[in-house]
């Protein structure tokens, strides 16, 4: 059954949305670019786009929904949210990895980066969380993986 999603995660931009919701699909399986509004003449006296530029623009990564606001310059991402890509192999964490802190993306800890537009990314093993939830080794891949920036999944594993 194909249920359509309900819910929308809306990233504003100044005015890279459409590069950005290109640059994205480029990166991660099953997406796409959905539709795109423009702006037009009306209104430029309060939004000062230029006329053809992407308004909104509906996209989708690995079948989830997002939407890229061109709203201008009035607010920035930070690292009070994040988008969470859980990775089964260590190929999957080197691949976005390496694709989101291309051309001034910037690593950060614990499998967080930023990409070139400030958006903030968590590239974890999808084993994280049983290797957490196992007393015996809960402390162990803690310490592991706060000395990390990229996550090594065998590195984790032998904790």
């Amino acid at each position: 059954m194909n249920e359509k999603q309900k819910m929308t995660i809306c990233l504003w931009f100044d005015n890279q949305g459409e590069e950005a919701a290109n640059f994205y699909t480029s990166i991660f399986k099953n997406s796409s670019i959905g539709s795109i509004s423009r702006y037009g003449k009306e209104g430029f006296e309060f939004h000062g786009m230029p006329e053809g530029t992407a308004l909104v623009v509906s996209f989708k990564l690995n079948d989830m929904n997002f939407s890229a606001l061109n709203g201008g310059p009035r607010f920035k991402f930070n690292e009070s949210m994040s988008i969470v890509v859980s990775c089964d192999t260590q190929e999957e964490i080197d691949h976005y990895w390496n694709s989101l802190t291309a051309d001034g993306g910037q690593e950060s800890q614990c499998g967080w980066l930023k990409d070139k537009y400030g958006i903030s990314w968590q590239i974890i093993p999808s084993i994280l969380g049983s290797l957490m939830s196992d007393p015996t080794k809960a402390s162990r891949v803690t310490m592991a993986f706060m000395q990390m920036k990229k996550m090594d999944i065998e590195t984790l594993k032998n904790a």
